[in-house]
């Protein structure tokens, strides 16, 4: 029997209510407190890859994001003249049991408020409250709320755990860590989805050129959108340099300021400059993270998700990361309350087991990120055309940079076997 536990989870994106069915799957419950007055299907892409798979299909939603996404048959990747340099089959295709899946971030979003909403009830789900701030006390801790942002101040929430889900931008992290900053290595990036004929196989992931000189990574998330086949491609491109500032955050973003840098990418099987032209919406964003920290939990609040290590969105592993912190939390938390124990001592086993890993993988996007691929072949070139690939380096030593990366991410063939 698992003890009762008033449980506050502090933001209602993927890392939260991920946490929050990980927890109603364990027999216990717990309150979500979104920003938003409403939930609606917005953003762009993002890839599921087998490691986030694994924790979503344990909470019963595969059947319905594959339903609503596109798997992946391949990731491909080319030079910035459009030459092929690798190519690897994903998810099922590469033999795991789970597929890797391209989907609508607003779609995914909506899967698990919805399945939230069903599993606990819509009386636990509390949209339009931000959260501001959180007092403890020796019972625990009183989170402290605003109405949407800036809005009129909403009644105290008394709370025995406090789980910060709050994002990049967390109010709860920022307490700990006033002077916490964006780490920005002067990277921006847009991003946005048109309406295309299926490149490639229809389910292929491409990785095009690389930082140093411009890099387009571009999936389909959504098929047959249109009667003619035409499928929802999302794509981001990333630059580096060039400009001082970072990028406006979740900003509409214009084609004219960096369509320039792509204006010569027209191959065989892509025109990206028409692809980017042609979207229906474009959003720019900075890349940043955060440097990782010594310490996750205070008292009975603990981070988790963005909040706890912001990384860069590279390598498809941020929501991945977030699934599994929820579910490591959940476990030790139902492990703790059904044997009467300390729920403080949940959170540090929780802390113990994830900080260090995701630290790692922080580090790792940022000095030998998945196309590194891209990166070292293009320093083996010259950035210039080559006869062929297999002139440079082979495929095995693309093949063990790509599996180098799987194994710090979590997602090697054999760690998912495990």
């Amino acid at each position: 029997m698992v003890a009762a536990c008033r449980i506050a989870v502090v933001g209602g994106g993927i890392a939260g209510l991920g946490f929050a069915l990980a927890l109603q799957q364990r027999g216990l419950l717990c309150d979500v407190y979104e920003t938003v007055p409403q939930v609606r299907e917005l953003g762009v892409g993002i890839t599921l890859l087998p490691h986030g798979m694994r924790e979503l299909a344990a909470l019963g939603l595969q059947a319905e994001i594959e339903a609503a996404g596109i798997e992946n048959l391949e990731s491909v990747f080319f030079n910035r003249f459009g030459q092929y340099i690798y190519r690897e089959p994903r998810g099922r295709h590469a033999g795991y049991a789970l597929p890797e899946i391209g989907i609508h971030r607003g779609k995914l979003h909506r899967i698990l408020f919805d399945a939230a909403v069903s599993r606990l009830g819509a009386d636990r789900i509390h949209t339009h409250h931000r959260c501001v701030g959180v007092t403890q006390d020796s019972q625990g801790a009183l989170l402290h709320f605003v109405q949407g942002n800036g809005g009129a101040a909403l009644p105290d929430v008394r709370a025995e755990v406090v789980i910060a889900c709050d994002g990049i931008h967390s109010a709860l992290r920022k307490q700990y860590y006033p002077n916490d900053k964006l780490a920005f290595a002067g990277i921006n990036t847009w991003r946005g989805v048109t309406r295309h004929k299926p490149i490639l196989s229809g389910k292929s992931y491409l990785r095009v050129g690389s930082i140093k000189t411009g890099k387009m990574v571009i999936y389909p998330i959504v098929d047959a959108i249109e009667p003619d086949g035409r499928q929802l491609i999302n794509w981001m491109a990333e630059i580096e340099g060039g400009r001082d500032t970072m990028n406006d955050w979740n900003q509409g973003g214009q084609a004219a300021d960096f369509i320039d840098l792509f204006k010569d990418w027209r191959f065989d099987w892509l025109d990206v400059p028409e692809l980017i032209r042609t979207a229906d919406q474009i959003l720019e964003y900075p890349m940043v993270d955060k440097d990782p920290v010594a310490q996750w939990t205070f008292g009975c609040v603990t981070l988790m998700g963005d909040a706890a290590h912001p990384m860069y969105p590279r390598g498809s592993n941020g929501s991945a990361q977030a699934l599994i912190d929820g579910r490591t939390l959940a476990t030790e938390l139902a492990t703790a309350l059904g044997q009467g124990g300390d729920v403080r001592a949940a959170l540090a086993a929780y802390e113990a087991q994830r900080r260090p890993a995701t630290s790692q993988i922080v580090q790792t996007n940022r000095s030998a990120p998945p196309d590194l691929i891209n990166i070292r072949v293009d320093e083996l070139s010259g950035d210039r055309p080559f006869r062929h690939i297999d002139d440079l380096i082979s495929q095995a030593e693309l093949r063990q940079m790509s599996d180098d990366y799987k194994k710090i991410a979590g997602f090697s063939l054999d760690a998912l076997k495990g």
